[in-house]
């Protein structure tokens, strides 16, 4: 599972521990309590040197792809120095609203989405509105709406996915979709599949000549819950899915196709096309099944396989689109959300960085590295690498259909866990997919009323 999946899971472990001119700031109006959005803002950060200080999370290969991408940025920007603080994401997490409240502490940081994180920090006044910023720099006219709905919070931290934004995606991003062996495919004469009944119909294919269809494994609750959030998709609208995952409006969980999901994923397991045993393999050993050829398909996060040169020339990548109709709904999201700190004294500067963070030169520094990019899909990719290639024109899709949904445990603190335990009593056939249903709107309804009270 990758890193910003667990951003998202995350929630649940604090809770229980294109340049315009300037203008005034806009969105919501602000408590008493929160950090307002700075007027008077300049997107003209020439003149005196500045040093920022930043705080995140990329090490080793994240850590180089961010080094070029400082080093970009102060190219561009000589009298701005980047100083970063990297830790681990445990670390940045338990840590980051103290060190936001330090006169000292980061200028920049890297921030959750989620009630407990960007929420907590928004009504704290720990992170700037970065609405003036916005309509400075341009953001709401460039960043899909989609993306820049995960950015977003009121300012009294009660409501998420609108009101003012808090934060920046970073050029780069994570998907959930398909991953498939083409050259299993080849053998077995089958052709890559563009629909949802293509793939049911190449996974009997695959069992028929005795191969495991899809690698799986359910043995870890949050993991074992890919599959699923991965056919959801394919069930309902970006619409519905972000209204319920934001609490928009009254949406129940049974409009966000987690249902029709749910059904698909039992018949599937009764079908037999997921890997035998699967309940006593961890996600992490099917993901080396699947790479060791033990398994045709994977849904997965984009990031997470550990591709060798030779697997990025035989394995691709494709979000399927809905199953009555061409439209392509997906969850996404940046790999990262950058915010500034209330105490910076530099804010200008710090705004022209996130800036940078979401350009396409991070977006291109991204594929030079071998990641995915966000927000600009027109980069080159320099070396060869189909399977990043694939990955790159799925998003495509997403980005022309506006499809992007966000992750949908980030509902409630809870829902990772709640889904993926009715997940494997699903696969058990301990649950059906009607209570796997509504056990995740108990969920849900437990914390509407717990945020009631405040």
């Amino acid at each position: 599972m990758t890193k910003r999946h667990l951003m998202g899971a995350a929630a649940a472990l604090l809770a229980t521990a294109t340049v315009l001119t300037a203008c005034a700031p806009g969105g919501s109006s602000s408590s008493s309590s929160s950090a307002k959005s700075p007027s008077g803002v300049s997107t003209d950060v020439a003149g005196d040197d500045v040093t920022l200080k930043v705080l995140d999370f990329w090490q080793n290969e994240e850590g180089k792809w961010m080094d070029a991408v400082v080093a970009g940025f102060e190219k561009q920007h000589p009298n701005i120095k980047i100083e970063r603080t990297t830790q681990d994401w445990g670390q940045v997490m338990n840590t980051l609203n103290l060190r936001l409240a330090d006169p000292n502490g980061p200028d920049i940081a890297l921030v959750n989405n989620g009630w407990q994180s960007m929420g907590t920090l928004a009504k704290g006044g720990r992170i700037l509105n970065l609405d003036a910023y916005a309509s400075a720099y341009g953001w709401k006219d460039e960043i899909p709406s989609t993306i820049l709905r995960q950015e977003q919070f009121t300012s009294d931290g009660k409501q998420m996915g609108s009101g003012s934004v808090y934060a920046v995606p970073a050029a780069r991003s994570s998907l959930i979709g398909l991953y498939y062996n083409k050259a299993a495919l080849d053998k077995l004469g089958i052709a890559v599949p563009k629909t949802l009944a293509d793939l049911e119909k190449a996974c009997a294919a695959v069992k028929a000549a005795g191969q495991i269809p899809i690698a799986y494994g359910s043995q870890d609750k949050g993991s074992s819950t890919a599959i699923l959030f991965g056919l959801q998709d394919l069930y309902s609208s970006a619409k519905d899915i972000g209204d319920f995952v934001y609490s928009s409006g009254s949406v129940p969980i049974t409009s966000t196709g987690i249902t029709q999901a749910a059904t698909a994923l039992k018949k599937w397991s009764d079908a037999g096309w997921l890997t035998p045993n699967h309940q006593g393999i961890p996600f992490a050993d099917s993901m080396n099944n699947f790479l060791a050829g033990k398994g045709v398909f994977q849904f997965n996060y984009t990031g997470s396989l550990g591709f060798s040169a030779a697997q990025k020339q035989t394995y691709g990548y494709v979000q399927l689109p809905q199953a009555n109709g061409d439209q392509v709904v997906g969850t996404g999201s940046t790999v990262g959300n950058l915010a500034i700190s209330a105490k910076s004294k530099h804010p200008d500067a710090a705004a022209a960085f996130l800036d940078y963070m979401a350009s396409k030169a991070t977006a291109q520094a991204s594929v030079d590295h071998g990641y995915l990019p966000l927000l600009h899909n027109d980069v080159k990719q320099s070396a060869p690498d189909p399977e990043l290639a694939t990955e790159i024109a799925a998003q495509q899709k997403l980005t022309d259909s506006n499809g992007f949904v966000p992750y949908f445990d980030w509902s409630t603190p809870t829902m990772l866990d709640t889904l993926g335990g009715q997940v494997q009593l699903l696969l058990a056939g301990k649950s059906t997919p009607d209570q796997l249903a509504a056990a995740g709107q108990k969920d849900y309804d437990a914390f509407q009323a717990q945020r009631a009270k405040g």
